[in-house]
């Protein structure tokens, strides 16, 4: 956890007695009569001086925190240390804010006018401090609090007066609160709620647009749109045996990452840092959140833990409490980023990483690709993935259609990431154009991984690629990936328990194959001693001897590469793994769609 910012997260997570305080407050009384409104009957002199104290000090924090959360935004979205003490002081002003109006209740009632939507949007504002506080950190568990702090607003109906106020204003901080809320529940895979939360937002907006006739009708509607694309786009759903959906989670969980053979000498570098990019044209998205990032965000970290569970009676968590080994790496979420923001958040990961640590670069994003060709083909003569251009001007202006001896600008190419390989770099590029990232040179000597995406598609897969690259699936899930190839649509919940189990031995097998490999590039060895990437690594295998096997990928560029290459005898093409693989589609009923003798297929 980071510093001063992380105790003070921890001191406004909530004891048990704090939540049932939240979930059982007492209605105000709506009749009451504010400080600032006084009735003819009395006067500001005939209340008690400490409950006018009262009065004022509750504006003081409430404005204070008002002020600092709006601060919040002015924060470098870079770096991890600019942002911690000013997180810390917002944290404090709202854990006093919080427990002033639990202590102070009747008299805000009574003298304040204390509204129930006035209480909610406190509690929705610490929401949004967990939710951005996990964003910065990348700790899962502070999920888990958002989630009891939005979870409570509906609970107790803090915004249902604001639909009886003439205020539309007042209405779209209750949608906002919806798709935060949303946001959330998708993030911890809670997805039966999150039908709930969307059926509810819908009936909101209906009743929003009738009512005050606004001019945001549309933009409401397309949220709603995404959401429901968001939700339906895992292409195989898991059954109970009465057919309702088991939501199964794809985070790192204990024992999920083969252990090391004893005695086994690998890398000890730590997975440290990741940018996670998203520029695909027509993938699904909500919230700035495409659905490859969205699968890639939880392929890096591991299962969250509820911090209430382990907080003491007075609500605090102390360091020496926290479960062991709840590190994940820090993560930078870019939607659409443009070629200036992606090199500036790349270059503040890189200066701020730590010794012995990695540097993961993740590419979901429309390929470039070259215009001409030359006689010399360097590292910007391939093309590479799209950036986005919609803030990048030169000189005041969009760049005219160059000519064709110069390179695309609006692209990040291969030779933009050759000063970062100055330190280690696991870079995995899911793109039509990922093939041109082969073309790196190790000019440093610092391990260096490319892991790269098929760049040509059978129809059948390519016509789902609005619900996410079939490559990044494999990454997050090998067997939902696996029975989507195989066109399956669902499976039983103890065919899934069988099929996981047994990848789990396979994963095993893949492990030793690429650790007793002779032949094997050393950056793949320094690499695997990071959990996460060995999980990445082992999955990337997978997949690349599911493909080659599989009978409608035939060309070679449907199939996935790597830089430096993979040993492929020893791995991708090991007839032990080719068993496997059979193995696991005869389990599933679909052997016919796989080559039974390797040699067929090539």
């Amino acid at each position: 956890m980071c510093g001063a910012a992380g105790s003070r997260g921890e001191r406004l997570a909530l004891s048990s007695a704090e939540r049932a305080d939240l979930t059982a407050l007492p209605r105000p009384d709506c009749t009451s009569v504010a400080v600032g409104v006084m009735t003819g009957a009395e006067t500001e002199d005939d209340i008690p001086l400490g409950e006018r104290k009262t009065v004022t000090d509750f504006c003081y924090l409430l404005d204070k925190s008002k002020q600092l959360f709006n601060g919040l935004r002015d924060l470098p979205q870079y770096g991890h240390k600019q942002w911690q003490s000013y997180f810390g002081r917002t944290f404090d002003v709202y854990t006093k804010l919080w427990k002033f109006q639990q202590q102070h209740r009747q008299v805000l009632d009574s003298r304040y006018g204390l509204k129930r939507w006035q209480i909610g949007e406190v509690a929705s504002k610490i929401g949004q401090l967990y939710y951005h506080y996990y964003l910065r950190t990348s700790e899962t568990s502070y999920l888990n609090e958002a989630f009891s702090f939005y979870s409570a607003i509906r609970q107790r109906s803090y915004y249902f007066q604001v639909n009886k106020e003439d205020r539309p204003e007042l209405v779209v901080k209750k949608l906002r609160y919806y798709a935060r809320y949303i946001v959330v529940c998708l993030l911890l895979n809670k997805m039966d709620l999150v039908k709930v939360l969307v059926k509810e937002l819908s009936e909101e907006i209906e009743d929003y647009t009738q009512r005050f006739n606004t001019e945001d009708q549309l933009e409401w509607n397309l949220v709603l749109q995404e959401v429901a694309a968001f939700v339906e786009a895992d292409p195989v759903v898991v059954l109970n045996d009465n057919n309702s959906v088991v939501v199964t989670s794809n985070r790192l969980q204990e024992g999920g990452v083969p252990p090391l053979e004893q005695g086994m000498v690998v890398g000890q570098l730590v997975l440290a840092d990741a940018l996670i990019i998203g520029n695909c044209n027509n993938q699904v998205k909500f919230s700035e959140l495409t659905i490859d990032m969205f699968r890639m965000l939880q392929a890096l970290e591991r299962e969250p833990v509820n911090l209430a569970t382990q907080t003491s009676k007075q609500g605090t968590l102390e360091p020496n409490e926290k479960p062991a080994k709840r590190e994940n790496p820090h993560k930078y979420l870019l939607y659409k980023p443009t070629f200036s923001q992606l090199f500036t958040f790349l270059s503040a990961s890189f200066k701020e990483l730590p010794a012995n640590s990695v540097l993961l670069v993740y590419l979901s994003a429309t390929g470039v690709f070259p215009t001409g060709h030359t006689d010399y083909e360097g590292p910007y003569d391939f093309g590479g993935v799209l950036t986005n251009t919609n803030r990048d001007v030169v000189n005041g202006e969009t760049v005219q259609k160059r000519n064709q001896a110069q390179k695309e600008m609006h692209c990040l190419h291969p030779g933009d990431l050759f000063p970062f390989t100055r330190k280690p770099l696991f870079v995995i590029v899911d793109s039509s154009n990922s093939s041109a990232y082969k073309n790196f040179t190790n000019l440093f000597g610092q391990p260096l991984v490319c892991l790269l995406s098929p760049t040509v598609y059978p129809k059948s897969v390519q016509d789902q690629s609005q619900r996410g690259s079939l490559f990044t699936l494999f990454l997050y899930s090998p067997l939902l990936a696996f029975s989507s190839v195989c066109g399956l649509s669902s499976l039983r919940r103890g065919m899934w328990e069988r099929a996981q189990e047994f990848l789990r031995k396979v994963y095993r097998d893949i492990g030793q194959m690429i650790t007793r490999s002779r032949t094997i590039d050393q950056a793949f060895l320094q690499f695997f001693g990071d959990e996460f990437l060995r999980l990445l690594l082992i999955r990337f295998v997978f997949c690349s001897a599911a493909l080659r096997l599989h009978k409608l990928f035939r060309e070679c560029r449907s199939f996935p590469e790597s830089y430096p290459e993979l040993p492929k005898q020893d791995t991708v093409e090991s007839s032990v793994l080719q068993k496997h693989v059979l193995e696991l589609a005869a389990m599933l009923d679909v052997q016919s769609l796989f080559w039974d003798d390797s040699l067929e297929a090539y």
